[in-house]
Order: C-alpha cells, then sequence, then structure tokens
C-alpha cells in the first residue's frame, strides 16, 4: 500500500501542517510521496502572502518522522543507470528544492527515526525540534550504494563535514543528544512533547510579521549562493512603505501588540 503526505490547515493560528504517512513503514517515503511533496511545497509556495499559512510543521504520522526510502520500490529503479539517475535528481531533488526555495517558515518536528530521506527533508527545514528517542543518520552504506550528489549538498549544509564523512562512511546513527550537540537539532525534549513544542514554536512564529519572515528565508538563501547580487540587494527594501512594516513600527510606539495579516 502506498503512502500519502497531507497537507491540513489549523483554525486562527496561521500554522499548517504537511504529515508523512507510511505508517506500516515507519513512514517510508516512496515515489508517490516524494512527488506529492513536491506538489504541495509548489502550492505553498504560490499561495498569495495573505492567503498562505505563515509557518508550516512537517511532521509524521504515528510517533515517527521518516525511515527513509521505501526500500520495497529500489528493485524496480535501482539497478539501471538512467532510472537511478532519474530517481534521485528528477523525483527527489526536486522535492528538497521546492522545500528549500518556499518563503514560508518551516518547522520538522521530529519524532523517532529521522533516517536517510527523512533527514534529507528535516535538513530543509528552518527548524528542528526533536524527541530524547529520536534517531538520525543516513546508513545507506548497508544497503550497498552512496547517497546522490545534490543530496548530500543540501544535508552537508546542515551537517559539517568531519559528520557527514561519519554517518556516509561508517553509517553511523546519532542519538538525539548527539544531534543537538553537532547542530543538526534545535531543541531536544521528551518524547511526550515533542508536537506541543514545536506548535507553540510555530505559533509563536506565525504571530510575527510574515512579510518579515519570507524576506528573511530570501536573502538567507541568496547568501548560502555567495550573497545578494545588486539588484536584489536594492529590491530588498522594497518593504519600506508596505503596511506591516508601518505596524510594526507604529505599534511599538503605541504599545500595543502589531496586528499583522493571519495566513
Amino acid at each position: 500500500m502506498a503512502g500519502s503526505i497531507t497537507l491540513e490547515r489549523s483554525e486562527g493560528d496561521g500554522v499548517a501542517f504537511l504529515t508523512l504517512s507510511n505508517p506500516a513503514k515507519l513512514n517510508a517515503i516512496d515515489i508517490a510521496m516524494w512527488r506529492e511533496l513536491h506538489a504541495l511545497m509548489l502550492h505553498l509556495q504560490a499561495l498569495p502572502p495573505e492567503d498562505a499559512p505563515h509557518a508550516v510543521i512537517l511532521r509524521g504520522a504515528g510517533g515517527q518522522f521518516a525511515s527513509g526510502g521505501d526500500i520495497v520500490e529500489f528493485a524496480n529503479f535501482r539497478f539501471e543507470e538512467h532510472s537511478l539517475r532519474d530517481f534521485h535528481e528528477n523525483v527527489v531533488a526536486p522535492a528538497l528544492h521546492a522545500l528549500l526555495d518556499c518563503d514560508i517558515p518551516l518547522y520538522a518536528q521530529i519524532e523517532g527515526a529521522c533516517i536517510g530521506g527523512g533527514l534529507e527533508i528535516a535538513a530543509c527545514c528552518d527548524i528542528r525540534i526533536c524527541g530524547e528517542g529520536s534517531r538520525f543518520g543516513a546508513p545507506i552504506a548497508r544497503l550497498g550504494f552512496p547517497m546522490a550528489p545534490l543530496e548530500i549538498d543540501v544535508v552537508a549544509r546542515l551537517a559539517h563535514e568531519p559528520l557527514m564523512r561519519e554517518m556516509l562512511l561508517e553509517a553511523r546513527l546519532l542519538t538525539a543528544a548527539a544531534a543537538l550537540q553537532h547542530g543538526l537539532v534545535h531543541a531536544v525534549v521528551p518524547d511526550a512533547e515533542v508536537a506541543v513544542l514545536t506548535l507553540r514554536r510555530a505559533q509563536a512564529l506565525a504571530a510575527l510579521s510574515p512579510q518579515a519572515a519570507r524576506i528573511n528565508k530570501r536573502t538567507l538563501r541568496q547568501f548560502s549562493v555567495g550573497g545578494p547580487s545588486d539588484a536584489e540587494r536594492e529590491a530588498h527594501y522594497a518593504y519600506a512603505d508596505s503596511h506591516e512594516h508601518r505596524e510594526g513600527v507604529t505599534a511599538f510606539i503605541e504599545k500595543r501588540t502589531p496586528r499583522f495579516q493571519r495566513g
């Protein structure tokens, strides 16, 4: 039975949920799920800011984040060069880059396994919160294959090179405490509290200026590829006369809570 990914909007707080669901396989990500993730992220990015959520929480069903790719599918395409390349370059990579290119802040609610493709998805999120029982890694050397170049690039934005070598060459799995020590996650909490804390942090962010979040994410992406161009740096200041800019500064002066647009 194929897995699925669902998008849900919560009422009134500006937060949405993307849920990975393949519970019989610890939410292993099959080809259809990668394509659905890509489509959903393009949908979210295309929404007008006034209609978009202010934060999105990525989570797995049933107390697991994602255990990697769906290995049962692998025999259908991994043993021929063209189909193998197509899977990594035209199925997985577009989904990951749609996550990276999204202007909406993304939270990873990590419970249980965060392995392989799950680690890649989590690495594309802005804030990662995990439970004490979570495990991280990409032990694909046990399956006889390496991590694809574009996927290494995504994870290496988060994990420093010595850690990448440990995970890939030794197939090492990390505990939640080690993940925090290496900067893979922002917070570790008791397993039963992961969902509550992630939602609380996402709601707090959603109450801030969504325009500021979007501009900050775009600027951070520009610096990840060498810094903003002259045109991008000039365009950065186009928010000067915006409602949110005026509202935020005016509310501070008037000693009241700013009223930002709720997506």
